[in-house]
């Protein structure tokens, strides 16, 4: 049952977390960002958020960097429009699985020319 209230959760901090990205920070840094998804525990201790980033790879880290120095502000904006006893501690991570889905997709295009 707590399942299906952490999938819950992390939908709604999902579309929190874009909001705040977009709307609130004003990080250069912090440009063309992506939620892809978020993972929370069972007990709403942690959420891990998952981001893609449209750029090179130094772009993707001065992002990672930024999300991270405004991890903060982020967690007590998500505590402000989400009531919940604690606020989950947050950990942003890059989003592999598109990269991936792209580099099978070419590979199959490749095999069937």
């Amino acid at each position: 049952m707590s399942n299906v209230r952490a999938h819950r959760v992390g939908e709604q901090m999902k579309k929190e977390l874009s909001d705040i990205i977009m709307r609130e920070l004003k990080d250069p840094r912090i440009s063309f960002v992506t939620i892809t998804g978020v993972d929370v525990t069972g007990d709403l201790q942690q959420a891990k958020v998952f981001i893609t980033v449209l750029g090179d790879d130094e772009q993707k880290e001065s992002t990672l960097k930024g999300l991270s120095k405004a991890k903060g502000f982020i967690r007590s904006e998500i505590g402000k429009r989400i009531r919940l006893r604690k606020t989950p501690e947050i950990t942003f991570e890059f989003d592999e699985s598109i990269e991936y889905g792209n580099r099978i997709e070419t590979l199959i295009n490749d095999l069937n020319k």
